[in-house]
C-alpha cells in the first residue's frame, strides 16, 4: 500500500512527497502512472491510482501551507526569531509540492497530444478539476499577499510561476479533453492584471510568457492585455532580455516569447486598440538594434527586423531623432539591420532564412508602407 493511501503524520506526508518528487525528477513524469505490480496481488494496481493519490496529496499540502504561511506573515507575532524559521520551513516545503504538481502539468500536457496514452478521459477530468482547486487557492493567497502591501518573497515567485505553467501548459487539454476552456482568455488577463504587483516582475513575465503568447493569438487576447498595461511589461521584459544590461534566465526560450507575444499584439494593433508609449518603443527598437549587431542567425535578424518594421508604422524618422534617447548612432543600427534582412533573402535563400518566409513578408510588405518617412532606412537598402 502506497504511504499516501495510509494516515501519516504531517512530517511523514511531506517526506513521502519528497520521496515522489526525487523520483520523478530522476525517472521522468511517466514514473507516475507507470505500471505497479505487487508479489501479493494478482490484478495489476490501476495505472492512474498513484498519480492520482500524489496529485491529491499535493493539493492538500499546498492548501495547508499556504494557509499557515498567509497567517504566519499577515497575523502571528513577528517578534520571534522562530516565526521567520518556520516561514522558511514552510516556504520550501510548498516549493516541493509546487514541483510535483509542475510535472504533473507538464504530463497532462503531454499526454493530451499524444493518442493511446495510457491516462484516460476520467482521470484526466480529476486530475484538471484537483488542479483547478489548487490554483484558485494560489490566487487567494496572491490577493491576499497584495492586499497586505507584500512584494517580495520566493513564495510569491513560486505561486507565480505554478499558475504561468498551468495556464500555458493546459488551455488545450482543457479544451480538447474536457471542455472547460469557456472564458479562459478572460480569466489569464484578469491573473495577469493582478500579478503585476509582484517585486520582481521580470521573472513573474518570464514564468507567464508562455500563457502570453498563446492569448496574443487572438485579438481578445490582444485587447484584455493591452487594457492592462501588460504589453508594456512584456516589452520591457524583452529589452532586459536582449538589451546592452541583458538579465540571465535558465530558459533561453523566454527571448523569442516574447518576441512572438510582441509580434502578436502589432499585428493586431488597430483592432486592439493598442496603444504604445513612445519611450516603451524607443528603448525596444534600440535594444532590438544591439541584439543583432554581429551575428549571422538568420532567426533572429528576422524577427528583430519584423518587429521594427511593425513598429515604424506609427512613426517616422524624424520622430525618433527628436526622441532624447535616440541618435543618428541608433539609427544606422536600425538601417543596417533592415537593410541585411531584406538582403538575407535576396541572396539564394538559404534553408535558415527560408523558414522565416513569413518574417520577411513583413519587412517587405512594412518597408514599402513606411520607407518615405525613414530615408536613412532607404538609403542603406538601395546602397
Amino acid at each position: 500500500m502506497s504511504p499516501f493511501e495510509t494516515p501519516l503524520a504531517p512530517a511523514e506526508r511531506l517526506e513521502a512527497l519528497m520521496l515522489a518528487e526525487a523520483m520523478v525528477s530522476i525517472l521522468g513524469e511517466h514514473w507516475l502512472i507507470g505500471q505497479i505490480n505487487l508479489p501479493d496481488k494478482e490484478d495489476p494496481i490501476p495505472v492512474d491510482r498513484f498519480l492520482l493519490l500524489v496529485l491529491e496529496q499535493s493539493r492538500v499540502e499546498v492548501a495547508v501551507l499556504l494557509n499557515e504561511l498567509a497567517y504566519l506573515k499577515y497575523e502571528a507575532s513577528k517578534s520571534s526569531s522562530s516565526t521567520a524559521q518556520t516561514i522558511l520551513s514552510k516556504q520550501r516545503h510548498v516549493a516541493i509540492a509546487f514541483s510535483l504538481m509542475e510535472k504533473i502539468i507538464k504530463l497532462i500536457s503531454n499526454a493530451s497530444e499524444n493518442e493511446g496514452d495510457l491516462i484516460d478521459e476520467s482521470t484526466f477530468t480529476n486530475v484538471i478539476r484537483a488542479l483547478n482547486e489548487t490554483i484558485s487557492v494560489v490566487l487567494e493567497y496572491l490577493q491576499d499577499a497584495k492586499e497586505h502591501g507584500q512584494r517580495k518573497g520566493d513564495d510569491l515567485l513560486a505561486s507565480v510561476r505554478i499558475i504561468g505553467s498551468y495556464l500555458a501548459e493546459t488551455p488545450i487539454a482543457c479544451e480538447v479533453k474536457v471542455k472547460m476552456n469557456k472564458g479562459l482568455t478572460a480569466f489569464k488577463i484578469l491573473l495577469f492584471d493582478g500579478l503585476m504587483f509582484v517585486l520582481c516582475p521580470f521573472y513573474s513575465i518570464c514564468f507567464l510568457l508562455p500563457m502570453l503568447c498563446q492569448i496574443t493569438m487572438k485579438i481578445e487576447g490582444c485587447k484584455a492585455l493591452a487594457s492592462s498595461g501588460g504589453h508594456k511589461a512584456v516589452m520591457e521584459c524583452l529589452i532586459k532580455l536582449i538589451g546592452p544590461n541583458n538579465y540571465v534566465v535558465e530558459n533561453s526560450s523566454c527571448v523569442f516569447l516574447a518576441c512572438d507575444t510582441i509580434m502578436n499584439l502589432l499585428l493586431k494593433r488597430e483592432q486592439a486598440r493598442l496603444s504604445l508609449d513612445e519611450s516603451t518603443f524607443v528603448h525596444l527598437l534600440k535594444a532590438l538594434a544591439y541584439w543583432t549587431e554581429g551575428t549571422e542567425d538568420s532567426s533572429i535578424l528576422m524577427m528583430a527586423s519584423s518587429i521594427c518594421a511593425l513598429i515604424f508604422d506609427f512613426t517616422s524618422e524624424e520622430a525618433l531623432l527628436n526622441h532624447p534617447s535616440f541618435d543618428t548612432s541608433s539609427l544606422n543600427s536600425l538601417s543596417r539591420l533592415i537593410a541585411r534582412s531584406l538582403a538575407l533573402y535576396e541572396q539564394d535563400m538559404c534553408d535558415d532564412a527560408k523558414e522565416e518566409a513569413d518574417l520577411h513578408e513583413i519587412v517587405t510588405a512594412g518597408y514599402s508602407r513606411w520607407a518615405h518617412r525613414f530615408p536613412h532606412i532607404r538609403a542603406a537598402v538601395e546602397r
